[in-house]
Order: C-alpha cells, then sequence, then structure tokens
C-alpha cells in the first residue's frame, strides 16, 4: 500500500475541449507550490489529479498545507492507493482509516466505481468495507445522514483509493489562465483583498504601489512587501513596481484647487498605471475601492479616475461592505499586517473639504494649472523593480 494526495479538479471540470490546457496550467502549480519538498509523480484522470510521492518519508503535512493555496483546486486529501481487488481494500482500509476513526463516534462509508468491470456495484463495496470497519472498531456506529465522518473508496482503472474526509481547496480557476493585470496596491485591507479576489480567477499578478518619501517611509514599502508576499502563497510571484510619486504630488498640492487633490492624484496614479501595466503586457486595471467608503470612492469619483485610462479597471471589491473585506483579508492572513501603522501616499496631502461629486471637466480644469505629462513619463521611467515570492 502507498499514500499518495488526490486532487479534484472542481470548477475545471465543466471545461469543454480546452480543459488540458487549464489542467496542464494546474499541474504546473502544483509542481512550482511543491518544489523543495522532494520529487513527486503527478498524473491526471477523470477530474482528478494524483500526487504521488517518490521516497518514503514524504512531508505530507507540508505538501497540504501548500496545496490548500493552489488556485483550481475544489478538494485534496491523503489517501491510500491499492491493488483494485476487494479483499486487499478490506485488508488495507483497517489499519490506514485507524488515526481518523479513533477520535469519532459515527460514520458512513461512500463508494465511487468508475471502473465499471470491477465485480462489486458500489452499494456493495460500501457494505463489506463498512462491515470491516465496523468488526473492527467496536465503538463505531453507522450515521448515513449525519456522520462526523465520511470513508470513501474509489474504484478507478488503475487502482483502489481509500480515504477518510477531504480538506476544502482554494477554488476558483488556476493562475495564469486568464491573463494578466496589475494590482494598484497601497497598505491597506482593501487592495491586498482584491488582489487575492483576482488571482482566484486564473489572472498573473503584477502590482505598483506608489512611494511618496520622506512623507511615506520606508516601512511602508516593507509593510506593501509583506502584504503582497502574503498573496503571493496563493498567486505565486508577483512582479513589484515602486513609483516615486514625491514631486508630483507636491506638485499637485501646489498648483490645484484642495478639494481636487486625491481626485488629481488618483488620475496620476492611473496614468501611469496604465503605462506601466501596458509595457508588462497587463490587459487590464486591479483596484481595491468599495463605493462609499472614502470621498475619492463616490460613483462620480470613479467615473473621473477610469476618465484618463482605456485599460478596463476591475474592482472586486466594489459591492462589499468593510466587515466583508476584513473577513477575507483575516482568511488570507493580511489583515493583521495591513493595520500596522505607517502611512502609504494616498493619505499625503489629504484635503480637509474633498469633492465628492466631481465632473470630468473640473478634473481636467484642475489639471490645466500644471504641465504634469513630464511629471507621469518620469515616475514611469524611474519605477523600481522588484519579485516578490
Amino acid at each position: 500500500m502507498k499514500e499518495i494526495i488526490l486532487i479534484k479538479n472542481g470548477e475545471l471540470a465543466l471545461k469543454g475541449l480546452n480543459r488540458m490546457n487549464f489542467e496542464n496550467a494546474l499541474i504546473k502549480n502544483i509542481k512550482s507550490t511543491l518544489n523543495g519538498l522532494g520529487a513527486v509523480d503527478i498524473t491526471r484522470a477523470q477530474s482528478t489529479i494524483t500526487i504521488e510521492p517518490l521516497y518514503d518519508d514524504y512531508p505530507f503535512e507540508q505538501a497540504l498545507d501548500k496545496i490548500k493555496k493552489v488556485f483550481g483546486i475544489a478538494a485534496f486529501c491523503r489517501a491510500a492507493a491499492c491493488e483494485k481487488d476487494i479483499n486487499v481494500i478490506l485488508e488495507k482500509c483497517v489499519p490506514y482509516l485507524k488515526d481518523a476513526l479513533q477520535s469519532v463516534k459515527t460514520f458512513k462509508v461512500e463508494a465511487k466505481r468508475s471502473d465499471k468491470k470491477f465485480p462489486l456495484t458500489s452499494p456493495e463495496i460500501s457494505r463489506l468495507v463498512g462491515g470491516a470497519l465496523l468488526k473492527n472498531y467496536h465503538h463505531l456506529k453507522v450515521d448515513v445522514h449525519n456522520p462526523e465522518i465520511v470513508v470513501t473508496v474509489e474504484v478507478r482503472d488503475t487502482a483502489a483509493y481509500i480515504r477518510a474526509g477531504q480538506l476544502h481547496g482554494a477554488g476558483g480557476m488556476p493562475v495564469g489562465t486568464a491573463g494578466r493585470a496589475a494590482i494598484l496596491i497601497s497598505g491597506g485591507i482593501d487592495s491586498p483583498v482584491a488582489a487575492w479576489m483576482m488571482a482566484k480567477r486564473g489572472i498573473t499578478l503584477d502590482a505598483i504601489h506608489f512611494a511618496s518619501p520622506p512623507y511615506t517611509s520606508l516601512r511602508a514599502e516593507q509593510k506593501v512587501k509583506k502584504l503582497l508576499s502574503k498573496v503571493a502563497e496563493y498567486s505565486g510571484t508577483i512582479r513589484l513596481g515602486i513609483v516615486p510619486f514625491t514631486e508630483l504630488q507636491q506638485t499637485i498640492a501646489e498648483k490645484c484647487p484642495e478639494e481636487y487633490f486625491t481626485l488629481i492624484m488618483r488620475r496620476m496614479m492611473m496614468r501611469i498605471s496604465q503605462r506601466l501595466a501596458e509595457k508588462s503586457g497587463s490587459l487590464a486595471l486591479i483596484t481595491g475601492e468599495s463605493v462609499g467608503q472614502v470621498a475619492s470612492q463616490t460613483l462620480p469619483a470613479l467615473v473621473t479616475t477610469d476618465a484618463v485610462v482605456s485599460l478596463p479597471v476591475f474592482r472586486p471589491v466594489i459591492g462589499m461592505d468593510k466587515d466583508e473585506i476584513i473577513e477575507i483579508s483575516r482568511k488570507i492572513d493580511t489583515f493583521e499586517t495591513s493595520i500596522e501603522p505607517y502611512e502609504d501616499c494616498c493619505t499625503v496631502f489629504t484635503p480637509k473639504h474633498p469633492r465628492t461629486k466631481p465632473t470630468i471637466k473640473q478634473c481636467q480644469d484642475a489639471e490645466a494649472l500644471f504641465d504634469y505629462e513630464p511629471l507621469v513619463e518620469k515616475a514611469v521611467q524611474d519605477t523600481v523593480f522588484e519579485f516578490i515570492g
């Protein structure tokens, strides 16, 4: 008997003739995630991926902890693989399931027979395996409606698999199957969540952060890198561009009416981000904006910022309230870092009475008070890049 990891594809099973492309991307991401833990053989069949370690003492728990963060996986578990012989299945299931069954009182057995040449039906397999377990574990009772644990026996074309329960995967689509987009990341709660949500749909992430020293500190940059490293556990490596924004931000504060500071700043950020995105092959921009959360996130304000770019702008948290966003940030372990008290450039030169219902014309008039194009281009050219994750 050998122990393996079984992975259920979930949503990928709904794909048509191009399903293999998605499965290939998922297998590639799994291999990358497990790199360094030891050699494994990865195979696929019938919407299931099998990971078989090629040496003893494989670190299964470390592998499972990494696999749970791979997008494209609906469920996964450790399992025992054995011959497609009912006597062998009965012999192996009793000792293999010992640890899982000792701590519960009720169970049921589900059998899945995809190999229709196997001489026993699924109900017959369930009945025999259940009987063997009851015979050896006297504290157990069968509960077919609400069991504490479900024992599953799968009889497939090449082998039989025995497992107890399964873990929920990250879901979504494999990263790398939906193109590339650039996330504008500050250091708050919202943008890391937005990045994670878009990566979950298969998008490869770039990141853009605006730094305004001395108004923002090196610790603010380190905070952003820490946040991205958390997201990268799910998304894979993220290319981060750090944009020097001080000169442009100071000029806005000197030349523009105060109530338009934040709006003009956001419009400049979008212009810079589009140019950087186009250079990297990104097809869209991503922000963590939520309608009405702050003055620059009213619908009129969002319209004015989108007006300066031609790339689509994705806002995955646009209709969520703060509690919903915080719930996801805790789930992906970014919340505690996000609330560290290191300010980003969005909090610099904040107007006392920001304009909440601006028009595009009003913003254009404010921008016409200075020549911003050389400053925008300089910020693009002076952006520094590094890879996170």
